[in-house]
């Protein structure tokens, strides 16, 4: 018997009928909203997904609840086959985020003619995000065994054009994130194992098609969801049932739906800045075998020669190999320093050394408490946090005390680990910057302002000290992906927490009204990357509105916003601006910017509006030299 691909990194549950019924008695509210959030990010089969889906569409419809911060996501499913089956998984993924998603699926194989027609329902629902999901058998009509490798060619160069004219009109229809699936191998081989020797082969064309994709999807902007990856793992046979494609031509198999989802929400959170930035890991029998406590140094299991302590080995790596592309490490654990640091400083088999770790935080307190202050180390909130620990019983009370950390449930053998975080996609990402990379390095420079500031006898001269530099540049193509990166994932010191795509950061740079500004902050300690964004527009009464104001927490305190305000002034004095007009948009999560207007001297207007004479503006002391760069 084939077995379903499954959420297997969610946690059981026995009783999720009685609460799903509980639900269903709820009024609609955010109370409810986040109990459907609680009951999706649990391990749901396909029919638990359709349920849920229903009470879900039953108490909000397609309207969220009053006071949701989330923005809503309208999504556009086009393809060439029976794909209404998959809705109610990619609502519930979506949910699982708290994001609430509205789904279109255009009329049974005209996705094209849909995307070409302005009168058309696709275009009357106006998609805020396009996913194309061209079935195999349709990507490989026309081709056949007898061709010969220049028909073939042919063939490929057909399909090839035809996305591009799909993701183009999609993009330029709506200016708003393009995804395509790549394609299940699901077509019978003719040869065998060297199938790419038979030019026509459907099965050997359908490979070269995933193949290219990677590459024509980059240089276009487009997401990919790799179904072929995932197939890979799993098994074709989980997630495509010839008999089905024969009676209904569904070529996702019925109980793939709720990972089908999984997959190709991701990409739209993270382009929201919804995945998790820190991988937080629990010591003894999560990264090496034993309690290091009671088995001393030389008793924990760990490293070659022993098939347990190769498997803790692979766990450090994942998390070493998570490091190096921009994911920040702490560690959270019962245990005491000593012991614990004895381990990262002197085992000779330890991947993870000290200098990878950017919170340590080792009592005897509970791990809900200590997580608290991992995510105030790292100024960054509670739900960007994963927490890995082989003991259920901490499982289970972080996910009650803080159901917004990311609580995986683990495989007991430490060598299936690394595979079960991968699956469940916490760490998802559409681009990596050398922002990202150099993270690691940027979190130990933190470390070394902390001590610096603490040995300071006055703030003046600790900022002095620091030798700052401030480099601004207008938005550009280069440093787009950061700027998107940013806009979407910074949500406390963000004054209205607007969202751009990157089709509409892009439209930033060619508008001679608007000014996006970039800055990167520099220091005796190194780079701190790319910090802030600010984005404005200027109105016909030389207003200069400011759309987006936003700065990484990690360099609070600096005097960047004094430095920032400074540029900004300048600037729109050069686009011939009288006045900035900065708006507060109040948001769960961005009160420490209630007061920012007021305290660069802005004066209010509205509860949530003020506004800068820049004819009396005199620029604002700081301890930061700005230049363009």
């Amino acid at each position: 018997m084939t077995t379903a691909p499954s959420l297997h990194w969610l946690p059981e549950t026995e009783d999720w009928r009685p609460q799903l019924s509980a639900l269903r008695a709820m009024p609609p509210s955010l109370e409810s909203w986040n109990t459907a959030i609680a009951l999706a990010n649990t391990r749901l089969d396909f029919v638990r997904t359709n349920a849920l889906d229903a009470a879900v569409r039953e108490l909000f419809g397609d309207t969220p609840p009053d006071g949701l911060a989330a923005k809503p996501v309208r999504l556009a499913v086009l393809g060439s086959s029976t794909l209404a089956h998959l809705h109610a998984g990619l609502r519930v993924a979506a949910l699982r985020r708290g994001i609430p998603l509205v789904t279109y699926e255009n009329e049974y194989g005209q996705y094209r003619g849909e995307l070409l027609d302005a009168a058309s329902g696709l275009h009357a629902f106006r998609p805020s995000a396009v996913l194309f999901a061209f079935d195999c058998h349709h990507l490989a009509a026309g081709l056949h065994a007898g061709m010969s490798a220049a028909g073939a060619e042919a063939a490929l160069e057909r399909v090839r054009e035809e996305m591009l004219l799909c993701w183009r009109a999609a993009r330029e229809a709506f200016r708003c994130p393009v995804l395509q699936q790549t394609a299940l191998p699901a077509l019978p081989e003719l040869i065998g194992g060297n199938e790419h020797r038979l030019a026509g082969s459907r099965a050997g064309c359908i490979a070269r098609i995933n193949a290219m994709l990677p590459s024509l999807a980059d240089a276009e902007g487009v997401d990919l969801v790799r179904l072929d990856a995932r197939a890979a793992r799993d098994g074709i046979a989980a997630w495509h049932d010839a008999v089905l494609w024969a009676r209904a031509k569904q070529e996702v198999a019925v109980a793939a739906g709720p990972v089908y989802g999984e997959l190709a929400i991701r990409p739209i959170a993270a382009r929201q800045g919804r995945s998790a930035k820190a991988l937080v890991l629990d010591l003894d029998n999560t990264i090496w075998g034993g309690v290091i406590g009671d088995d001393g140094l030389e008793g924990i299991v760990l490293g070659q020669g022993s098939a347990l302590g190769e498997g803790f080995l692979a766990v450090q790596r994942y998390a070493l190999e998570q490091s190096r592309r921009g994911v920040i490490l702490a560690v959270c654990s019962k245990n005491d320093e000593a012991n614990a640091a004895e381990a990262f400083d002197r085992h000779p088999e330890m991947l993870l050394r000290r200098d990878h770790v950017a919170s340590f935080v080792l009592n005897w307190n509970d791990k809900a408490a200590n997580l608290r202050i991992v995510a105030e180390e790292l100024n960054i909130g509670l739900d960007a946090l994963v927490f890995v620990d082989d003991n259920p019983f901490e499982r289970t009370l972080v996910r009650r005390e803080l159901p917004m950390v990311l609580v995986p449930e683990v495989p007991a053998d430490p060598a299936l680990v690394p595979q079960a975080l991968a699956d469940a996609g916490y760490f998802e990402a559409v681009a990596i910057t050398e922002d990202d990379r150099r993270r690691s390095q940027q979190y130990q420079g933190n470390r070394a302002r902390a001590a610096l500031a603490a040995s300071a006898t006055d703030m003046q001269g600790y900022l002095r000290s620091l030798e700052m530099q401030l480099l601004w540049r207008r938005f550009d193509r280069v440093g787009l992906p950061r700027i998107v990166q940013l806009i979407n994932k910074t949500n406390q010191f963000n004054l209205t927490t607007r969202r751009y795509t990157a089709e509409e950061a892009l439209a930033v740079i060619g508008d001679a009204r608007a000014l996006g500004l970039q800055l990167r902050l520099l220091d005796r300690f190194g780079d701190n990357g790319v910090i802030a964004v600010v984005i404005g527009r200027l109105d016909d009464d030389g207003d200069l509105q400011i759309d987006t104001w936003l700065m990484s927490c990690r360099v609070l305190g600096r005097e960047v916003e004094a430095a920032t305000l400074n540029l900004l002034a300048a600037q729109a004095c050069a686009l011939g601006a009288r006045r900035l007009v900065g708006e507060y948009r109040q948001t769960p999560k961005n009160g420490m910017v209630r007061d920012h207007y007021a305290r660069l001297g802005f004066v209010a207007l509205t509860e949530t509006t003020s506004v800068l004479e820049l004819e009396r503006f005199a620029p604002l002391a700081n301890c930061i030299e700005t230049r363009e760069g």
